[in-house]
């Protein structure tokens, strides 16, 4: 376990709606000695740090993780960072791939070697299921992403104690840019759109997706790939429950897009361990020591873990829920 007050931690990307409930649970129920915010947006680094109002724990840092000497400042003296920045936007990736390679992968690169450099205790990247045999830019640069994060264990020597993994996981209820207020503003119309009834999609809420984060941190030796057990929904499901008296037109699977997404591979799956709510894929490089998780089950040969063959769905009451909490998100995101 980790002793969190005695810690000082950095988040990249702290401004996003993940930093922000991340930093919300650790100022209420971890305390750790010191979070660092580390965005390019002044404007939200001042709206977080009225609604946090100005805490003594809270650090704000205006910087890009494309400039790596701004990083080494922001890391020196503190013991765990958790990077969530990232361009994530799957059209935006598409237009501007160049722009998305420098922040995701060079990104990555200088969160990497500054981590080194500092002898950070432990670095946890944000990854997402589109890193899983990706057809877009965006899942191509958080597969490289991962591959550095965890080839970057083997960079670490002499004296250096620096341990790196990643967690990977699927769409985040409440987060920016998801189906959900799309749909909300296309109700009063009486006409919603959605790309392909077929679709279907991992589900994770915003505060279980900082748990996973937070649970992943205490419990990592470097080098794994953490992937929480989670539900699948239908999208069609997920318009009936938000939109139910509206007409659905379908307007095609857009460019770079999956009907169905994937969190483990067959080929993964071959040095993946199970456990009661998660999944640890393991690293296949010599050195990774094999009783690090003890008690972990191998899965079925042939087994993958794709968002069309989970055992576990959301119902249609769950969805309608889930949409509220995210209205009531916006709200609490307003008022802020």
């Amino acid at each position: 376990m980790i002793d969190w007050p005695k810690k000082t931690i950095l988040l990249t990307g702290g401004t996003g709606s993940f930093g922000r409930a991340f930093t919300e649970a650790m100022l209420e129920k971890y305390k750790p000695k010191t979070v660092r915010i580390f965005s390019r947006d002044e404007l939200k680094q001042y709206e977080m740090a009225r609604h946090f109002h100005n805490s003594e724990r809270l650090r704000f840092f205006i910087g890009d993780i494309r400039d790596k000497n701004r990083l080494e400042r922001a890391m020196d003296g503190a013991d765990i960072v958790i990077h969530a920045a990232a361009l994530k936007q799957v059209p935006l990736c598409e237009y501007n791939p160049f722009e998305a390679v420098k922040t995701n992968i060079f990104g990555a690169q200088n969160i990497i070697d500054a981590a080194i450099d500092h002898n950070i205790e432990k670095v946890l990247a944000i990854s997402t299921d589109k890193a899983v045999s990706p057809v877009n830019l965006y899942g191509a640069t958080k597969m490289c992403m991962e591959k550095l994060f965890i080839a970057g264990n083997a960079y670490v020597g002499g004296a250096r104690q620096t341990r790196m993994s990643c967690v990977r996981y699927g769409n985040v209820v409440g987060s920016r840019g998801s189906v959900i207020p799309l749909l909300q503003q296309q109700r009063p119309s009486g006409k919603i759109t959605l790309t392909d009834q077929k679709m279907t999609r991992f589900w994770i809420t915003l505060q279980q997706g900082v748990e996973l984060v937070i649970r992943s941190v205490e419990k990592m030796h470097g080098g794994e790939i953490f992937v929480p057990k989670i539900p699948s929904m239908k999208l069609v499901d997920l318009a009936h429950a938000i939109a139910p008296d509206c007409e659905i037109r379908y307007i095609g699977v857009r460019p770079g897009e999956k009907i169905h997404e994937a969190l483990i591979t067959q080929d993964e799956a071959r040095h993946t361990l199970e456990f009661d709510d998660f999944f640890v894929i393991q690293p296949e490089f010599p050195r990774w020591e094999t009783n690090n998780w003890v008690g972990g089950r191998p899965l079925a040969s042939g087994f993958t873990y794709t968002s069309d063959t989970n055992e576990k769905w959301l119902t249609p009451t769950e969805l309608r829920e889930m949409a509220e909490a995210y209205e009531d998100h916006t709200v609490w995101t307003a008022a802020a």
